[in-house]
């Protein structure tokens, strides 16, 4: 279980420069991925630190910036109602300066994104929305169960939207510098989208990055690619109501190539000998791959949707994937390899299709992750707090480690064993 920063947090800074607004690591993404783990009431967070604060220099850039929008046609009326309220969060500059690149391994990002827990919310979430989410799909091509997954990965299923005041946030960071020029183009933005009535400033909130809605879009994503899919007039991504989030997820597919009645991708099972150590650029015929005998890990022929890919991030024996062209399309949303997979293998238990047929096998230090999952739940049951119990050994865990062997005069390691585990049974 991941401390100190949320679960969905942690699914942040996978990729480069892409669609989503994720950071960690210095990474963003282009549409949306800054995953914030705090659930959306409806009202800016009472965090202090994510509420304005004064600054003299932040002040002056501001009065400065003024000018500089009017220039890129901002309206007096709309720079009074987005700027007098807005100010400097100390805890933006605080989350962007102290940000921790999570290089987390295939099978602990899907407990993180796809664990059946993720995956049962998900055929819930699907079947309250299954009839918008058909229209979507009747419109653009793209299978609902895809749609559902990225809203499930992004933001929790509408679960968490973000409460930290998005005017406020970019303008931060605008002011801080470190990527000055991008975040004032967000800052122009996302009063541009003020100025547009889409929304107000008291309900443009998001991530501290400036993420916002079900799909975590950054303001000049969601000025190039938002959708009013039922014709209201407004492009809407942060009331309780997902539909232009999805429309926005197809249709932003659809543009860049989704090829309706393909699949991302399947779990293959490879042969002995395989090598695994090529990554996902190793593309060729399906026709080659079947001759070098892989095969789907359910058994019969792989399918040809034209090239693909063999992925086996855990090496002989281990899940590994056939990775098609809709696969490419998934990651134009988030560069991260991760991420697809975690879209597609998501997707694919939403809409029934089962779970992994192969296992990842034992860590570095012997244990399974069934066997992590337990280890932390004993832990919780010892009075030693590791968080919910998920097999992904992180901060929290590793905390709660290190109190259990210091209270029992262990040497204190924070590491996770199968000792450790043989002890606490």
């Amino acid at each position: 279980m991941i401390s100190q920063i949320s679960r969905r947090g942690l699914l942040a800074g996978t990729a480069a420069l892409g669609l989503s607004g994720c950071v960690t690591g210095g990474a963003f993404n282009t549409l949306g991925t800054t995953s914030i783990g705090t659930p959306g009431d409806g009202g800016p967070s009472t965090n202090p630190a994510f509420r304005p604060q004064p600054n003299a220099d932040y002040d002056a850039w501001l009065a400065a910036f003024r000018g500089r929008a009017r220039a890129q046609g901002i309206s007096e009326d709309t720079l009074s109602r987005g700027l007098d309220g807005a100010g400097y969060l100390p805890g933006v500059i605080e989350r962007d300066r102290n940000q921790t690149e999570f290089r987390r391994s295939t099978e602990d990002y899907l407990a993180l994104v796809a664990s059946e827990e993720d995956a049962a919310l998900g055929r819930r979430r699907f079947a309250a929305q299954r009839n918008v989410l058909a229209d979507v799909e009747a419109a653009y091509g793209v299978p609902a169960e895809i749609c559902c997954a990225v809203w499930g990965v992004e933001s929790a299923y509408g679960t968490r939207l973000g409460d930290i005041p998005v005017i406020s946030a970019v303008s931060t960071l605008a002011w801080e510098g470190r990527r000055g020029r991008f975040f004032e183009a967000q800052l122009i933005s996302a009063l541009r989208i003020v100025q547009n009535g889409d929304t107000t400033p008291d309900r443009m909130l998001g991530s501290w990055a400036g993420a916002m809605g079900h799909t975590q879009l950054i303001p000049t994503t969601y000025e190039e690619y938002a959708v009013d899919f039922r014709g209201d007039g407004r492009r809407d991504i942060w009331t309780n109501d997902p539909t232009d989030a999805f429309a926005l997820t197809a249709s932003y597919f659809k543009r860049f190539g989704w090829r309706t009645g393909a699949p991302w991708g399947l779990e293959v099972a490879l042969p002995a000998g395989f090598n695994t150590a090529s990554g996902r650029d190793n593309r060729r015929s399906v026709t080659a791959w079947r001759d070098l005998g892989v095969r789907p890990a359910a058994g019969g022929s792989l399918p040809d949707h034209g090239s693909a890919a063999i992925h086996a991030p855990g090496g002989p024996g281990a899940p590994a994937w056939i990775l098609y062209h809709n696969f490419n399309v998934i990651l134009r949303y988030n560069a991260s390899t991760n991420y697809g997979i975690g879209v597609g293998y998501l997707s694919d238990q939403i809409a029934g299709r089962g779970g992994l047929r192969q296992s990842f096998g034992a860590d570095s230090t012997g244990l399974t992750q069934a066997e992590r999952r337990e280890l932390q739940g004993l832990l919780n049951r010892a009075g030693f707090d590791a968080g919910t119990p998920d097999g992904v050994i992180g901060s929290g865990t590793e905390a709660a480690i290190e109190a259990y062997e210091a209270a029992n005069g262990l040497p204190v390691t924070g590491a996770a064993t199968p000792a450790l585990l043989r002890r606490l049974r």
